[in-house]
């Protein structure tokens, strides 16, 4: 939130002195003024009205309780007093205001200000008193449409009008990998438009909750970079939320947040209609056979390290029964009482088949210039397998080893079998 919005330029006698400023008495109050400014101007004006050489700069400071954003403008003509004019225009925010965006707008109001200048002379031949005139209800408007409603629209002159919005910063997207899936929050077929980027169109369609970021690279036919460029846009702007990806052979595990689960009714039911299988088959007014909420979390609750969801599935099974799995495991990964426990590969003592001295290894070199070698299938084949030792040095967890070499875990199980001596870790 924007505390005050001021005016200064250099006076040819009294040197850097507040014009205009709102609130009232907010920077420079007068003499009569029981009111305290918020921060001590004289001893800040190097920085508000600095020297040439600093002018057409961002300039952002703080005091103790506040940011102060300008950017100073010095225009050079022999019209002025002394050959030159400089001005500058500044909004004050609260020191722990994350100003981005208002640092955009800092730099439009500047530049606007400069263009009125040098055409008109809009700001040096203002004679108007202080906190009077048109630059005083410029900065008044200003403060008020900005702090209320985002975004100004006022209108200068004739063939000048300004046209400013906040637009919102957000945090950075988590790290996106070819095996994440990514789930939409919101429909996102509402918000296309037939002028988007291509790559984006040629995504949409399959960004379902099932699909990995890899698997709709191959499905939209597009290249991998802009698939995940793509995503990554979206993500920003919280279109999105990254999952892993679902197998009955993967593991889950609650989290100390499940007592809120246990506690909150309302996500209860939230869940029980989220995960429900219609009773009459698919179709869109079918009656839903839901979910007690006491059994929801007995479920939830039973889920452990050690089990994976098959087991789970087949232990509980006349209830799950009636359960969307893949949902179930959904909701609460989406709202955190649930995590992944993943499987890591390290390989502790690899056979030494694979190693070939440099004359064996120039042999098959020029074998393979004279004659093309079929392919092989064969999981114990020693190109196979190097692609998966690669992969062996515990930082790499199965969904991306499967994801990377396109294999299913049991592919990847049979062909760590063939690398030797290897240590599987479940975290």
């Amino acid at each position: 939130m924007i505390k005050a919005i001021f005016f200064s330029t250099f006076d040819v006698n009294e040197g850097p002195k507040v014009l205009h400023q709102v609130p009232a008495d907010a920077i420079a109050p007068y003499s009569s003024s029981t009111q305290t400014p918020l921060f001590h101007f004289p001893s800040l004006s190097p920085y508000i009205i600095p020297r040439p050489e600093f002018c057409s700069r961002l300039i952002t400071f703080c005091t103790p309780t506040h940011r102060i954003l300008s950017q100073p403008v010095c225009l050079q003509s022999l019209s002025y007093p002394r050959n030159a004019y400089t001005f500058s225009i500044a909004l004050v925010l609260e020191s722990s205001t994350p100003f981005a965006s208002y640092a955009t707008v800092t730099l439009k109001l500047a530049s606007l200000l400069k263009t009125l200048e040098e055409q008109s002379r809009f700001l040096s031949r203002d004679v108007s008193a202080p906190n009077t005139g048109k630059i005083y209800a410029l900065c008044e408007i200003l403060l008020e449409d900005l702090n209320n409603y985002c975004e100004s629209m006022i209108p200068i002159d004739d063939s000048n009008t300004l046209n400013i919005k906040l637009f919102p910063t957000y945090p950075p997207p988590p790290p996106l990998y070819p095996y994440h899936v990514p789930l939409s929050t919101v429909r996102l077929d509402t918000l296309t438009d037939p002028n988007w980027d291509l790559t984006m169109l040629k995504v949409l369609p399959y960004i379902d909750g099932v699909n990995s970021v890899k698997q709709i690279s191959l499905l939209a036919d597009a290249d991998h970079k802009l698939v995940r460029k793509a995503i990554e846009h979206l993500l920003y702007y919280g279109c999105l939320l990254l999952l892993d990806i679902f197998s009955f052979s993967a593991v889950y595990a609650p989290t100390p947040k499940i007592t809120a689960f246990v506690e909150d009714t309302e996500m209860q039911e939230e869940c029980a209609r989220y995960i429900a299988l219609p009773t009459d088959g698919i179709k869109q007014n079918a009656q839903l056979d839901t979910v007690s909420g006491l059994q929801l979390v007995e479920l939830y609750l039973a889920l452990r390290q050690g089990q994976n969801v098959k087991s789970f599935y087949i232990e509980h099974v006349e209830t799950m029964d009636r359960v969307d799995v893949r949902r179930f495991i959904t909701f609460g990964v989406i709202k955190g009482f649930l995590y992944r426990v993943h499987k890591f590969a390290i390989a502790t003592n690899p056979t030494g088949r694979r190693k070939r001295d440099h004359k064996l290894k120039s042999r098959q070199k020029s074998r393979t210039a004279a004659v093309m070698e079929a392919p092989t299938d064969d999981p114990d084949s020693d190109s196979q397998v190097l692609d998966v030792e690669q992969y062996l040095d515990g930082t790499h967890c199965f969904d991306e080893i499967c994801t990377e070499l396109m294999m299913s875990e049991q592919e990847l199980t049979s062909r760590l079998k063939a690398v030797g001596d290897v240590q599987i870790i479940s975290r």
